[in-house]
């Protein structure tokens, strides 16, 4: 594949699409073939932004939860079709007690927000109190909602209930992390805190038509959609998230730092057997549930712990994760976007410090993975 058109197109992210500071990493069957960083990391365009430039990832950080669900469960035989409260018997309260770990790691838990919206997000133990009392929004496995906020909570108090109380920021560095050398946290080192990129908040309004239901319901004061975005409270700006005390929290669900080299890394775990059995890999990617997302309020679909594109039988009706069904990843708020494509071994990571609107990426890196499939030789 000649790169030279993939990197023009990448400058032009930045000369006519606004971009500040981003990396894109490529990796196939094991191999980093791309990896291009450009921009800065300060709007004042004074600091460069390098290859090795951590930032925040947002959402993208519930891959790395997930993942970390899926081997806790994996190395200590519990089946992820195993009722939650056997795990977590407080759990069991107000109409959960037949809830799964699949039904979790599928969005399908109906506990997509809190009752109670004063809960602080970084109370972690009034959170998990919470979603263990309350009842779901709608009954565990008849729907499925985007858990845009408490996922984190719910899939890190399972990992420390398997584990016997290893947190999720923990195991990940212990699993995934430090074996790997990965640049890439979930709660930062006190050392480098302050030399994460700063976050932007988007300096457009832009509203996807596609996306048109979601932000009519999110501007709804008394909707779920409303609800699951702004509870546990807290940290509802993007300022708030360049603190470097905030850095340094575990926060699965949004709290994500690192490069794009590092997430590419982490998703080739998901390529190979590298760390997980390859018949888990095919199960993790099979969809599990499509359809009307509750929160989300248009068409999504989850494999097991991670975003799939929906299809119409044979045909994606949206492609953020490339052409093939077998992808899955996660994306990001503002743009970010990491996923992984087992049928041809490649994995695609996108990280930036200058958001926009939009539940989904955008042109930004969905036009360089749809350059790179169309022009790579060796897929068709």
């Amino acid at each position: 594949m000649d790169f030279q058109g993939f990197i023009e197109l990448f400058g032009e992210n930045f000369d006519q699409l606004g971009e500040l500071g981003a990396s894109v990493c490529i990796r196939r069957n094991g191999e980093e073939i791309l990896h291009l960083a450009d921009g800065y990391r300060d709007r004042e365009k004074t600091l460069p932004w390098t290859e090795e430039t951590p930032v925040l990832i947002w959402s993208a950080t519930k891959a790395l939860a997930s993942a970390c669900l899926v081997h806790a469960a994996f190395q200590h035989g519990v089946e992820l079709g195993r009722k939650v409260a056997e795990l977590w018997p407080e759990y069991a309260q107000n109409g959960k007690a037949e809830t799964t770990l699949l039904h979790i790691l599928t969005h399908q838990a109906g506990q997509p927000a809190l009752r109670d919206p004063s809960t602080p997000i970084f109370d972690y133990d009034a959170v998990v109190e919470q979603l263990a009392r309350q009842e779901p929004f709608w009954e565990p496995g008849e729907a499925h909602g985007y858990h845009p906020r408490t996922y984190g909570f719910l899939v890190d108090e399972l990992v420390r209930r398997i584990t016997y109380s290893t947190s999720l920021g923990e195991y990940f560095r212990l699993i995934f992390g430090d074996p790997l050398g990965l640049d890439l946290w979930i709660g930062v080192p006190e050392s480098i805190a302050g030399d994460v990129a700063p976050i932007y908040a988007p300096r457009k309004p832009r509203t996807p038509e596609s996306e048109e239901p979601f932000y009519q319901a999110l501007s709804d004061q008394g909707s779920l959609t409303r609800r699951a975005f702004a509870t546990p409270a807290g940290l509802l700006t993007p300022s708030q998230m360049n603190d470097p005390n905030v850095r340094r929290l575990s926060i699965p669900s949004l709290g994500g730092i690192g490069t794009a080299r590092a997430l590419a890394r982490f998703y080739q775990t998901l390529c190979s057997d590298e760390i997980f059995p390859m018949e888990t890999i095919r199960r993790i990617a099979a969809t599990q549930c499509t359809g009307m997302d509750q929160v989300l309020r248009i068409d999504t679909a989850f494999g097991i712990g991670f975003m799939k594109d929906p299809a119409d039988g044979n045909k994606k009706t949206r492609k953020i994760f490339g052409p093939e069904l077998e992808s899955f990843g996660q994306p990001g708020s503002g743009g970010s976007l990491g996923f992984c494509d087992p049928k041809n071994g490649i994995t695609f990571a996108y990280v930036i410090n200058q958001m926009e609107q939009g539940v989904f990426p955008n042109a930004k890196s969905l036009r360089l993975v749809e350059y790179f499939y169309e022009r790579s030789g060796e897929i068709q």
